[in-house]
């Protein structure tokens, strides 16, 4: 089975205060068997335009993904975030060899 990955770029406003959706977040993200792969390190962008902060998370299916995305947990961090970051996410399906 293919994993799920959310791959993300955010343009964080208030650092301090985007501290309360990370906390906000890490039950949902516990609960569907999430895993940071990347988290806001060094990065180039040779094409295209990106926010300054990439993010991306492996689940263990893109099911899980979805439904943690979904999740009235994540939803309510969601909330917490939208105010304080400009955010572009995609859910998307890992290649199985």
């Amino acid at each position: 089975m293919a994993k799920g990955y959310w791959i993300a770029h955010n343009q964080v406003k208030d650092a301090a205060a985007y501290e309360a959706y990370k906390i906000a977040a890490a039950p949902a993200l516990r609960a569907y068997g999430a895993q940071f792969l990347v988290r806001a390190g060094r990065r180039k962008t040779p094409e295209g335009t990106l926010h300054p902060r990439t993010i991306v998370i492996e689940f263990p299916s893109y099911q899980a993904a979805q439904d943690c995305y979904s999740s009235a947990e994540y939803q309510l961090a969601k909330k917490i975030r939208l105010p304080l970051a400009n955010s572009d996410l995609t859910i998307v399906e890992g290649y199985d060899t």
